[in-house]
């Protein structure tokens, strides 16, 4: 089992920044993908980027490429987000995510991931 707890949300001005954190703890220390979703009000939830944990490699959703960065400390067990340039459509309730094996592919529906955070409030005004 992991367990995930997101933190950093907040309110920002459009055009401000924001640093998400998503802390993994439990049985499965590294999970081999490790991603962030958003759901606006309703919205589906939608994927953001993904991160693989040995090596690194990354895969960004169109919309935030060039504003968003995702990053993973492996020694403290977590994933960031660093968002710059945030918009009033980035506005949306986010989620850490993680999947139990790494599969050959990109995984970008919520249904293929295996533990989820809470969520963290992101609102970004105009």
């Amino acid at each position: 089992q992991v367990q995930l707890v997101e933190s950093g949300g907040g309110l920002v001005q459009a055009g401000g920044s924001l640093r998400l954190s998503c802390a993994a703890s439990g049985r499965i220390f590294s999970p081999p993908i490790m991603a962030w979703f958003r759901q606006a009000p309703g919205k589906e939830r939608e994927f953001v980027v993904g991160i693989r944990w040995i090596g690194g490699e990354t895969n960004y959703e169109d919309s935030v490429k060039g504003r968003f960065t995702i990053s993973a400390d492996n020694a403290k067990n977590t994933v960031y987000l660093q968002m710059n340039s945030l918009k009033p459509e980035d506005t949306a309730l986010y989620y850490c995510a993680a999947r139990r094996s790494l599969g050959c592919r990109w995984y970008v529906d919520p249904h293929e991931y295996d533990y989820w955070g809470q969520g963290t409030q992101v609102t970004v005004s105009s």
